[in-house]
């Protein structure tokens, strides 16, 4: 029988080998779940369970399997040794949590204490999947990265999803053949998905895209035909498709 644990560090790189000079392919998230299927001294190869994801962690000490019962709804989440006393951490967009207590405006969990209006339960779901995407404006653009502290363009995209509890494959090569509907380009609108070789973006309107742009260093807002040409001038890559989920 398969035995699972949960992430309990704020964040943890996912490499490609078992070396921190290894590419980081992902990360894991505070709650995100795993399966080990081999062990080193220093080296867990490990598969996430959200996305299937099979790479190598350094070997810590992580949690047994916890049922997370709410998620964090915002940017990052200060969580407190107390409530209303000292900052412990903060844990980023889409962290899962198994809350014990409740105090107040504060909810207790395993790692300490989170304010109430920082998360939603597990089951929470937005009309609007992309409807916050804009808060990861400006966030530095980061190979293998999905939080505050760096990201990249496939995992805008599928953090997003997670959080409402929607499947999301991590790579852009992969999301573009598991989204199945494709529309035209006249015909784009607001949470339409836009793919490149390597690269995706989301559409905020019929005009405007946000994406985790490599050469500007950042997540950007620009115009959708202007994006397009610019990539197909500066990359030699054109449109592969465009999705509606």
């Amino acid at each position: 029988m398969t035995r699972y644990f949960s992430n309990n560090f704020p964040i943890i790189n996912l490499h490609k080998k078992p070396s921190l000079k290894s590419e980081i392919v992902t990360q894991l998230i505070y709650g995100d779940s795993f399966s080990i299927s081999k062990k080193s001294k220093k080296w867990l190869k490990i598969k996430i369970i959200e996305d299937n994801y099979i790479g190598y962690v350094r070997r810590r000490k992580y949690s047994n399997f916890l049922k997370p019962t709410h998620k964090v709804s915002i940017l990052k989440a200060k969580v407190f040794k107390s409530p209303y006393k000292k900052k412990k951490n903060v844990i980023t967009f889409g962290s899962k949590i198994r809350v014990t207590e409740k105090k107040s405006k504060f909810f207790k969990f395993e790692n300490g204490w989170i304010k109430r209006e920082n998360v939603k339960p597990i089951s929470y779901k937005e009309k609007d999947p992309f409807r916050k995407i804009t808060s990861f404006k400006n966030i530095r653009y980061k190979w293998g990265g999905k939080t505050f502290k760096g990201i990249d363009c496939s995992a805008l995209v599928q953090i997003f999803l997670n959080f409402n509890n929607k499947f999301c494959p991590r790579d852009a090569k992969d999301q573009i053949q598991y989204f199945k509907k494709n529309i035209k380009l006249e015909k784009i609108k607001k949470n339409d998905i836009l793919y490149w070789k390597g690269h995706v973006a989301v559409a905020l309107s019929n005009k405007k895209l946000i994406h985790a742009y490599g050469p500007m260093k950042k997540t950007v807002i620009m115009d959708i035909k202007q994006t397009i040409v610019r990539i197909e001038k500066t990359a030699k890559l054109k449109v592969k498709g465009i999705k509606r989920l």
